[in-house]
């Protein structure tokens, strides 16, 4: 049922295929799932995280006090 449902929606991770058999009257934990998923290699397809990529045309600002001893605050 596991391999059913993916085919038909790739982006379910193990808490929603968990909540998809519960829905449909199984009872299956998330643990259970992550091993049947991880056994028959299926990994969800989704957005990567974009977070450290600068955006395009922005400034690139020096780093002040680079060969600089810092010895005291202020």
């Amino acid at each position: 049922m596991i391999d059913e449902q993916f085919l038909k929606t790739p982006f379910f991770g193990v808490r929603q295929m968990t909540c998809y058999l519960h829905n449909d009257g199984h009872l299956v934990n998330e643990k259970r799932i992550h091993r049947l998923m991880r056994l028959m290699e299926l990994t969800p397809i989704y957005q990567k995280p974009n977070a450290n990529r600068p955006a395009k045309g922005h400034q690139i600002y020096p780093y002040l006090l680079r060969g600089l001893r810092v010895e005291r605050p202020n």
